[in-house]
Formats: structure tokens, C-alpha cells, sequence
């Protein structure tokens, strides 16, 4: 019937609606999550991804996972959530499991597609921290060492503590110890040294996959002395003391036996006068002999210097307690 094709056309439109222009209908989908990486840290799992800016409404996020075991999708505790971050498989069992995780974007009745990640399994794949040190007990020859580990003990898990150590003046000469203790020694170590250590964890599993954890900063510490090492130094001390004593005393003593003969070594040099220097130079000077006769008697020594018109001065050695007066005559003049 002619009819027919008309009235199917007319359904369509009723059914489809009107007809939009290119480039004007909404997409269906928004744009996946990105950056969609895992991260572990101490058995700490999450699943990371960058925010999905799309205007007009607020994005949220499911997370679905899938194991080995069964190939079938999952929820977690991770549906339409406004974070961009999901944490997961947080017990022992747990662990041990090789999943895979899935992440989409949905805003109202729209969805992203979904992203998948690599397989992940916690034991293999963790990063293990260092371990914390409480404290360091010091003594002349040892460092005693407690330490905790970055998680609780767990069933089928065996933790071991690599120990680095060296003299800080030989970082390349380095040694290490084993052990599975929290409490533990550095032993043989010189007195009075700086020494510096580090510590990883080895973590062993059941299925005995070994898993090397990061180092703690180094830590120095300086050995003490030992007792039998102080009682040398006092011994040697107090020595060194009474040594110093004996010598002052027997140096004072010497000082005393011998004071004359240092006072005689301190006395300035005896020096000949001059004029007997001179007389020793010429031994013909006429000076000798008159300080011999001044040395017997100098009070009998008298110079009489008279002065008269006419006649010149004149001194006279006279002997005795006499004296020998001479005058000079004078002129009248008319």
C-alpha cells in the first residue's frame, strides 16, 4: 500500500525525535582517567589516577578488580567515589594475590571507558622501608642496636637485617652482619673511632621470594675508652706529676748546695781602674810614685799658690807641718 512508507517514515521521527545539527550532540562518553598507576608502600596498596575535568557536573570514579584465580570483575569499596585514589588489599591473604584493577569515570548516566592496569601482586611488587632505630648504646669496643621494623610480624613472613658499618675515615672499607633480631651487636670496633652504619630489611615469604627493603641514613657514633684505658691515662698522669715534683725539688736543692758559687757567678767582673791601666800602658809616667807618696801621708801634702806683682804662680811640695813662705819685694817709686 502506497500509505506504508509514509507512515514508517512518521514512526521514526516520533520515535528518534528531531533531527540535530553535525557537531551539536553530546558525546556519550567522557574522557578516560589518566596516569593510572599502583602504588605500594609497606603492603600499603592504592590505586592512583588524575582528576577528569569535564564542565557542567562533578565527576566520580568506580574501581573494579579481578584476580588470577577468577577472571571475573569485581567491586571494591571504591564505587562512585569523588577521590582519585582507592586502597585495596589490605590482609595477608591478600598479598599473595595477582589482580588486576580497572578504573572508569561516570558523571550522571555517562561513563569513560575503562583503564586496566599491569598485574600486581603486593608480595612481589611492594616497596619495604627502612627500619626505625630506638637507640644506639655505646661503649668502648660495641654499638648496641635497637631497631623496629616498618610493619607488624605476619604469618609465612620472615624479616632479616642487613647491617652496614665503617669507619667514617674509610667509608670504602665496609662491613656487614646478618641477623634476625631487633637487638643486636657491632662488635670488634676500636676505642675512641667514629663509626657510621646502615640497615635494609630482606623480607623472605613462604614461597621463598626474597624482597630487599630501602637503607636508613647513615648514623655516626664515637666509641668511648675503656676503663683499663682511663686508669692508664690517670696512672701515666699522676706519674708525669710526681716526676715534675722530684724535678723542682732537686733542682732547688742544687740551687741551695751551690749558692756561693752561683753568687760568685753572678757578680759583675772586677775592672782595673783607669790610671793604673794608663801606668801599665807606660811604666816610665812619674804618676806612680806620686799616688805612692800621696797613699802614706795625704795630710802632709800642701799646695801654696801665691800671686805678686810681677812674679808668675808657683806651688811647692812641702814636707812636715811647715811652710815655706815666699814673697816678692817691691819698688818704691818716687
Amino acid at each position: 500500500m502506497p500509505w506504508r512508507p509514509l507512515l514508517l517514515f512518521l514512526v521514526g521521527i516520533f520515535l528518534l525525535g528531531p533531527a540535530r545539527a553535525p557537531g551539536t550532540e553530546a558525546s556519550p562518553h567522557l574522557p578516560a582517567p589518566e596516569d593510572v598507576m599502583v602504588y605500594s608502600f609497606n603492603f600499603c596498596n592504592s590505586l592512583r589516577w588524575s582528576p577528569v575535568k569535564v564542565d557542567g557536573g562533578s565527576v566520580s570514579y568506580t574501581v573494579q578488580f579481578k584476580t588470577g584465580a577468577f577472571n571475573h570483575w569485581s567491586e571494591m569499596n571504591c564505587t562512585r567515589i569523588t577521590q582519585t585514589e582507592c586502597s585495596f588489599l589490605k590482609s595477608v591473604k591478600e598479598r599473595r594475590w595477582t589482580v588486576v584493577l580497572r578504573v572508569r569515570a561516570e558523571m550522571g548516566p555517562r561513563t569513560s571507558a575503562w583503564v586496566e592496569t599491569d598485574p600486581f601482586v603486593a608480595e612481589r611488587n611492594t616497596t619495604i622501608g627502612p627500619p626505625k632505630v630506638n637507640s644506639v648504646i655505646v661503649s668502648s669496643d660495641s654499638l648496641l642496636i635497637s631497631v623496629t621494623p616498618p610493619f607488624g610480624p605476619e604469618p609465612g613472613y620472615h624479616l632479616q637485617y642487613h647491617v652496614s658499618y665503617w669507619e667514617n675515615t674509610t667509608i670504602t672499607t665496609k662491613k656487614e652482619i646478618k641477623t634476625s633480631n631487633t637487638l643486636f651487636k657491632i662488635k670488634d670496633l676500636k676505642q675512641s673511632t667514629l663509626y657510621c652504619f646502615t640497615i635494609q630489611i630482606e623480607l623472605m615469604t613462604y614461597s621463598r621470594f626474597h624482597l630487599i627493603g630501602l637503607q636508613t641514613v647513615p648514623e655516626c657514633y664515637r666509641t668511648t675508652i675503656s676503663e683499663a684505658t682511663k686508669a692508664g691515662y690517670i696512672v701515666a698522669i699522676f706519674m708525669s706529676v710526681g716526676l715534675l715534683l722530684i724535678v723542682i725539688i732537686v733542682g732547688f736543692f742544687c740551687l741551695w748546695r751551690n749558692q756561693k758559687a752561683i753568687k760568685y757567678l753572678s757578680q759583675p767582673p772586677l775592672r782595673i781602674p783607669s790610671h793604673f791601666e794608663e801606668y801599665l800602658r807606660d811604666p816610665s809616667m812619674p804618676q806612680l810614685e806620686v799616688l805612692e807618696n800621696h797613699d802614706e801621708d795625704p795630710q802632709d801634702l800642701l799646695t801654696v799658690v801665691y800671686t805678686g806683682e810681677g812674679s808668675s804662680a808657683y806651688g811647692d811640695m812641702l814636707d812636715g807641718n811647715t811652710c815655706s813662705h815666699s814673697s816678692s819685694s817691691s819698688r818704691d817709686v818716687t
